[in-house]
């Protein structure tokens, strides 16, 4: 039986002010053709899926208990997860992941939205 304490967070196509909030844009670019990837998440992972359709099951649950999200969807995948991703549709995405410390950094105004410097 999966450990239901990690449980992945799918936002589905969030709106602009949110991802311009989080500056998605800056975040680095990760990318993987379609198949089967067992994976360890040993941070918390935020990550922006524009393109690819991605199943996840979590390491001992059963083939009927799986998350999927795709192009659009904003995810939140919780530290200490393994899982198996199984992706049908070549993935890109924008991925963050979270520092160890417990709160996050203030983030100064920025009169630029679209700068990553």
């Amino acid at each position: 039986m999966a450990d239901n304490n990690l449980k992945i967070v799918v936002e589905r196509n969030p709106p602009e002010s949110k991802l311009s909030e989080l500056n998605i844009k800056c975040w680095p670019k990760w990318g993987c053709s379609p198949g089967k990837y067992q994976l360890k998440f040993d941070a918390e992972e935020t990550c922006y899926l524009l393109k690819g359709k991605v199943r996840v099951y979590p390491k001992g649950s059963s083939s009927l208990e799986f998350v999927e999200f795709g192009a659009g969807d904003l995810v939140i995948i919780p530290k200490g997860l393994s899982c198996t991703w199984d992706v049908s549709v070549a993935v890109d995405k924008h991925y963050k992941f979270e520092s160890s410390s417990p709160s996050p950094s203030p983030t100064p105004p920025s009169s630029s939205a679209s700068s990553c410097e």
